[in-house]
């Protein structure tokens, strides 16, 4: 799957997400890249550029001050390559990108990830 249509895909999957939630994210970017950079990888110890699905770089808002001045906005990253192979054999790529999108607006939210897991059952 092309990155133009992948985009389309993570577009649907956007529109799955409930408008409350979108609603409350503030300053957000989402960013499709092929995979992680390798200098992100070694950062979090992952050592395959198959191993991360998705990204969030930022403040999450639980750390934010009313003192702080104008923040560059957060980004959610989406590697395209890993979620796709994770997806193989399967039919629905939305469904995916949707559940990765979802996991990284919790970090937007303050949650790490093991309440993560405990809240929705999947680490991603």
């Amino acid at each position: 799957m092309n990155e133009t249509i992948f985009q389309q895909k993570a577009l649907e999957a956007l529109e799955q997400i409930p408008a409350s939630l979108l609603d409350r994210l503030q300053n957000v970017e989402i960013i499709v890249e092929d995979f992680a950079a390798a200098d992100v990888l070694k950062s979090l110890n992952i050592d395959s550029k198959w191993g991360l699905l998705g990204l969030y770089v930022g403040h999450p808002l639980t750390e934010r001050s009313v003192f702080q001045t104008v923040l560059l906005p957060d980004r959610i990253y989406l590697y395209r390559l890993p979620i796709l192979r994770s997806c193989e054999g399967k039919d629905n790529i939305v469904h995916a990108i949707r559940n990765v999108i979802v996991h990284e607006i919790g970090h937007h939210f303050g949650f790490d990830d093991e309440e993560l897991l405990e809240m929705t059952g999947s680490i991603i």
